[in-house]
């Protein structure tokens, strides 16, 4: 038995069944939990806060890091104040 990162609650897990970088489900929190070991069987959480960082990361690059529009962004800009 091993227990969820993120409640404590007991999961029902044969190490020999597992492979490293298998993703579970917590049955009580419904967490996403990573298998990052197998003999003993460690589990991760997966975070939501994962996705939100590359989303922000994707937005930077978009928008340059200092808040300007890329050299692409104001090509397309000037080009439609340039058509009305």
């Amino acid at each position: 038995m091993i227990r969820c990162p993120e409640c404590s609650a007991e999961i029902d897990v044969d190490e020999d069944e597992v492979e490293e970088g298998e993703i579970l489900s917590c049955p009580e929190c419904e967490s996403e939990l990573e298998v990052s070991q197998t003999h003993p069987v460690h589990l991760n959480v997966i975070s939501d806060d994962l996705d939100e960082e590359e989303e922000e990361e994707e937005e930077e690059k978009e928008t340059g890091e200092d808040g300007d529009y890329s050299e692409k962004e104001e090509k397309e800009e000037y080009e439609e104040e340039d058509e009305e």
